[in-house]
């Protein structure tokens, strides 16, 4: 579905009635039928151009998106790299206010007029794993993580995260799950990734995951060298898809 759209910088109420930044992009013109909202959670490198470049994307084929920047209390008008910096030197974005931040995005979403009342969330990289979380914690109705680090596992020492892991919290998932992982990856690796999915089984979690052989972390990224353009439209499809099933 390709449809007109339009994007923009917004402020949004997050977690503990901050007031932050977002960007939101929503399909625009007669005849369009309302959508379900999706919530972009960035990758570490921060609210970059990558992140909302896929925004847009998801307005293009229809779904009202908006992407909050998770990093705006640490450095309110920073470029993203000092932000993304600042944010690291902190361990990353707390996970009470994560949670507390998409669920203002969802409220958002779901105030306008072209969404039609049901929410997801989609992330990467750290987001993946801040994906999981908001789908345990929120009532989603949909959740895709793309190669969410450290969900099971603990970060190693020195890593620029600091969290803890979300084994406990499978039990609570509200939606069901799209994983999209890089079978070349290291965080998380095709272990932790299998332990994850037989985590999911055996809470009878409705999930399916797909792994890319060839492939490493961020390979949906199209301004990084683990680019792996195969893997991105695979994965791409398969995001259409699950959308187009539980968020019609």
């Amino acid at each position: 579905m390709d449809v007109a759209m339009r994007a923009e910088t917004v402020t949004l109420t997050g977690h503990g009635g901050d007031r932050i930044e977002g960007y939101l992009a929503q399909p625009v013109g007669d005849g369009q039928p309302p959508a379900g909202g999706v919530v972009v959670i960035h990758h570490m490198p921060g609210y970059d151009d990558w992140s909302k470049e896929v925004t847009r994307r998801f307005a293009f084929h229809g779904y009202p998106a908006l992407c909050p920047n998770l990093y705006s209390r640490e450095a309110p008008g920073a470029s993203p790299d000092d932000a993304a910096a600042t944010a690291r030197a902190a361990g990353g974005v707390p996970d009470e206010r994560l949670v507390g931040d998409v669920a203002g995005a969802m409220e958002t979403l779901k105030a306008l007029e072209v969404c039609n009342g049901k929410a997801a969330t989609i992330g990467y990289c750290s987001g993946g794993r801040q994906s999981l979380l908001a789908a345990c914690s929120l009532p989603l109705d949909a959740a895709v993580d793309c190669y969410g680090a450290f969900v099971l596992n603990t970060p190693p020492e020195g890593a620029p995260l600091s969290v803890r892991p979300l084994g406990d919290r499978v039990k609570d998932l509200h939606c069901p799950l799209l994983g999209l992982f890089g079978a070349d990856d290291q965080f998380p690796a095709p272990d932790e990734v299998a332990q994850l999915e037989k985590l999911l089984a055996g809470a009878g979690k409705d999930f399916e995951f797909h792994s890319y052989e060839g492939a490493g972390h961020a390979f949906f990224c199209t301004d990084r060298p683990a680019y792996r353009p195969e893997a991105a439209v695979d994965g791409w499809n398969k995001i259409w898809d699950f959308f187009g099933r539980h968020l019609s």
